[in-house]
């Protein structure tokens, strides 16, 4: 990308340059946080916690080390599978078509910042995907910053965890989670009606949504100080091509449509039995399970699909190494009683009607220090509830708590960033320059809503 001089008064240009800085000489690799976690964790394990011995230290971390695993793979295949659909043809098509109605920046900016706003409330992996690739698709057909267009469409990603495939929230609606902590305490499930679909979560979504398009446009960087694509530099990857002339049977059935019919007529057939034989698809298998089978459809065969989860597992590989430590560092917590001594002080400083806020401006503390919502509830999970029920405050509200301040937090998180910058081809700090202020207007926003609707 070509880069044109700065002009050092710009007071938009010295925020976004300072928050560059900041991220740069701050914030190491996500892998490297979790290790300084698991340390932090251990320490104050033994420091502080009631039943801490060296035998429980370790043998939690370790329980906890393969017990998150079924969550670690259903996370990551959320992201594989949200990727892989979006890179459908189709997909790929409807994308363009909606792009083209955008006739300025700012109308291109406010546009994929809605489109990944609803899609990510349904589909957090699909949401994260498009936020890049309809950035690319709006640089190609318009003079625009890029890093500021990409951060347009990550700005949209500021409601997953709010939405209908929140890790949070599915958990605690997936009776016999491994995550599912509100259970486990209580012996409760929580539906989605009770967390996602309620005023409190809905209210500071939909407010989120009518106000950033406005911030977005003030954030826009002037023509003269604009960072463009360079698609000679970060080109799209090759689609899978049918080969020409006579085909073996092996390379025939590989392109042939007939292994992507029987996998969807497979998935209908789900589908239905769910409705009238009583079949349990729901929660984060539902969710995987639903992209899968509209991505191989629509792919159009078996190869092309696996194609698709092959460029998308380049982007997840680092979820699989961190997903293991964030459950030995819940596994700790759980052998040594360390959660209790944590939620006794909420229980001192909150009450029921506080308790969901001061959950959420903990939330916005530990997602910097642990960058998946998975992980995180593992680990702020265990002592808010605990503390939720001693004051006899909404459980479903401190668990909704947790999951809009990870949500928010997320926005200058460089884990998640990173997947996004890979797939667009620009660099990480100076997007997470401008989504700073998403993360100010975001973190008000859902923080009032907490203290005032619930």
């Amino acid at each position: 990308m070509k880069q044109a001089a700065v002009a050092p008064s710009d007071p938009k240009t010295r925020f976004t340059e300072a928050i560059i800085g900041f991220f740069e000489r701050w914030m190491p690799d996500p892998f490297v946080l979790a290790i300084l976690i698991t340390a932090i964790v251990a320490v104050l394990s033994l420091a502080i916690a009631p039943h801490a011995t060296l035998p429980r230290l370790f043998g939690g971390w370790y329980k906890g080390f393969f017990d998150i695993l079924t969550f670690a793979i259903q996370i990551t295949l959320i992201l594989v599978t949200g990727h892989a659909f979006a890179h459908a043809p189709p997909v790929q098509r409807v994308f363009k078509a909606i792009v083209s109605i955008a006739r300025t920046p700012i109308q291109a900016a406010a546009l994929t910042f809605v489109l990944v706003a609803v899609a990510s409330f349904f589909n957090w992996g699909f949401g994260l995907v498009i936020s890049a690739l309809l950035a690319r698709e709006v640089a190609k057909r318009m003079r625009v910053d890029f890093a500021w267009i990409v951060a347009a469409g990550f700005s949209g990603w500021v409601v997953w965890a709010s939405g209908m495939s929140s890790s949070i929230a599915l958990a605690q609606a997936t009776a016999g989670s491994p995550m599912n902590v509100v259970q486990k305490l209580t012996g409760q499930v929580l539906p989605l009606g009770s967390t996602v679909f309620t005023v409190f979560n809905l209210v500071p979504t939909l407010l989120t949504l009518a106000v950033m398009p406005f911030v977005l446009a003030w954030l826009k960087p002037s023509d003269e100080n604009a960072v463009v694509l360079d698609t000679q530099k970060h080109p799209e990857p090759p689609p899978c091509q049918r080969p020409v002339g006579k085909l073996s049977f092996a390379h025939w059935i590989e392109h042939s449509w007939i292994g992507s019919a029987f996998i969807g007529v497979g998935g209908i057939g789900v589908f239905v039995m769910a409705q009238f034989q009583h079949l349990n698809v729901s929660g984060v298998n539902a969710v995987i399970f639903t992209m899968f089978i509209a991505g191989v459809i629509l792919h159009g065969s078996p190869l092309a699909y696996g194609e698709a989860v092959k460029n998308a597992t380049k982007q997840s590989g680092s979820m699989l190494l961190q997903y293991p430590l964030y459950g030995g560092i819940m596994g700790m917590m759980d052998a040594t009683g360390l959660p209790d001594v944590v939620s006794h002080f909420f229980i001192a400083i909150s009450n029921a009607h506080t308790l969901p806020f001061w959950s959420y401006i903990c939330s916005l503390i530990v997602t910097f220090f642990i960058p998946s919502g998975g992980g995180h509830w593992a680990v702020q999970g265990p002592f808010v509830v605990p503390a939720a029920v001693s004051l006899h405050a909404s459980v479903p509200a401190t668990t909704m708590a947790v999951a809009m301040g990870e949500q928010v937090s997320n926005m200058l998180q460089p884990f998640w960033a990173a997947p996004v910058v890979a797939m667009a081809g620009v660099g990480v700090q100076r997007v997470l320059g401008f989504t700073m202020m998403t993360f100010l207007v975001s973190a008000v926003i859902y923080g009032v809503a907490l203290f005032v609707l619930v």
